[in-house]
């Protein structure tokens, strides 16, 4: 069995490799080629190009772009049923009589196929169709010869083991999200004197810095490649079905990372409001930037742009009197790291430098890229709407698709690497579950730390104090 090859190997010296095993027939196959590049063809030999037959086999970067790209046009079981229709027409393997040798040949190469399916679409086969679908064609290619029998096992455990752990993952999210409370209410049932705050929990900020890029890490790793795709899809044109897979977008694990940013973000302010004394929100806030430094050092500017952004919050910002108590020096190095002007030129510098680095990595540590993934996000979705998916001619715009591979696999390289840092169950517990501050509520602390400094902030001191706290 051929092993499926490490994401970074998709890469050419130039970023992407987009030259395909191109035959005679697939230029006038409804497939349009320019220099050897594929630009554009018809969903039909789209897909026909995907299957592979005796003498061919697709281009890795072609099935990851393909599979990624083709829901936008019709469902993943759709896709698949189509697939198997062809492997099994073509290749005769439902002809007691087709030639074992000519079934040796291909069952190898469709099996590969359904495995890089498997490995780097696994929810895709959540759906009960698709997985109908993949054992029925995984069973005509095993009931010839033991070894393939042997190979769709470990092809079928693996998925359902991926499953698995992504069911597991989502109970816990599940789990702790029912739990969560807003600080207040705690506030209102416990004394002041026994309440924790971060740094009682973990006093220093290169650890803190370490258990939140196991967060990061880990919520990374749950995001499906499609999850960007789908997080877009709209009906497509030429179908005439009422909705092209909006029934489930299915993108949870996408949502569930960029509630885990707002978390970090709103955690960071409820820490600096919190305390009582002007020179415990300075230590607060030197803390945060300390844990913000060490994050970018790291690699983890998601985590660092959370600390920031909740550092910048209105309630925080206009605690002047604690501010001017901080050395802030360090914390403009990093804003300045961070700026979003010049379309985050700054950050987008130190992500390649990273992202270099990560490339001749000798350890783990020096592997770590965590992009700022609202931006990531945001990228892909203007890279989507700038360009249709459809030429004018009906086909399929496959230039567009490439270059949203191109980014979704650059995702998959980073959310691949293990994190090298010792877990800290009681740090990690704090960090997922303490309760947070509401908005209202962080505006309260924060005016009843430093007073309201005009008519409005005093009005809505006012109003909050008789909301949350029931007083006037």
């Amino acid at each position: 069995m051929p092993q499926t090859p490490p994401f970074s190997a998709m890469f050419d010296s130039s970023g992407y490799n987009r030259n395909l095993y191109q035959s005679a027939e697939d230029s006038c196959g409804g497939l349009y080629y320019h220099d050897n590049n594929l630009l554009s063809g018809s969903l039909e030999a789209l897909i026909q190009h995907l299957v592979p037959n005796m003498d061919y086999y697709p281009d890795r970067t072609y099935i990851f772009t393909f599979l990624l790209s083709s829901r936008l046009f019709m469902h993943p079981y759709e896709l698949m049923a189509k697939v198997c229709h062809l492997c099994v027409e073509h290749q005769r393997l439902n002809d007691p009589d087709s030639d074992k040798n000519q079934i040796r040949k291909i069952a190898p190469k469709i099996l590969q196929l359904l495995t890089e399916w498997t490995e780097t679409f696994p929810y895709d086969f959540r759906d009960e169709r698709m997985m109908r679908n993949l054992k029925d064609l995984a069973h005509r290619i095993a009931s010839g010869e033991e070894t393939y029998r042997k190979n769709v096992q470990q092809m079928m455990q693996c998925l359902i083991r991926k499953l698995a752990a992504l069911s597991q993952y989502e109970e816990v999210l599940a789990k702790i999200s029912s739990t969560t409370t807003d600080r207040l209410t705690v506030l209102k049932t416990k004394p002041q004197s026994i309440q924790r705050d971060i740094i009682t929990v973990c006093n220093d900020p290169y650890t803190l810095a370490q258990q939140l890029t196991h967060i990061e890490l880990e919520r990374l790793n749950y995001i499906g490649p499609e999850e960007f795709v789908q997080a877009f899809v709209q009906k497509d044109p030429l179908d005439n079905d009422k909705s092209c897979y909006s029934e489930q977008k299915k993108t949870r694990n996408l949502e569930a990372y960029v509630e885990w940013f707002n978390r970090l973000s709103y955690l960071v302010a409820t820490e600096i409001c919190m305390p009582v004394k002007k020179k415990h929100r300075a230590r607060m806030i030197e803390y945060f930037i300390d844990v913000a430094r060490e994050c970018f050092n790291i690699g983890n500017f998601n985590s660092l742009m959370a600390i920031i952004s909740g550092m910048n919050m209105s309630p925080v910002s206009r605690l002047k009197k604690t501010w001017a108590k901080v050395k802030t020096a360090k914390f403009d190095i990093l804003e300045h790291q961070m700026d979003p002007s010049s379309n985050f030129y700054n950050y987008r510098t130190a992500l390649r430098g990273a992202a270099q680095r990560s490339l001749t990595a000798h350890s783990s540590r020096e592997k770590i890229v965590i992009p700022f993934f609202s931006l990531l996000i945001k990228d892909i979705y203007f890279l989507n709407e700038g360009c249709a998916n459809r030429l004018p001619n009906g086909h399929v715009n496959f230039e567009k698709f490439w270059e949203l591979a191109k980014q979704v696999s650059e995702f998959m390289t980073w959310k691949q690497v293990e994190c090298p840092f010792e877990r800290d169950r009681k740090i990690l517990q704090y960090l997922l579950t303490v309760p947070v501050f509401s908005e209202d509520a962080l505006y309260l602390a924060s005016y009843e730390s430093e007073g309201p400094e005009n008519h409005i902030e005093k009005d809505r001191w006012k109003s909050l104090r008789s909301s949350l706290l029931g007083r006037v």
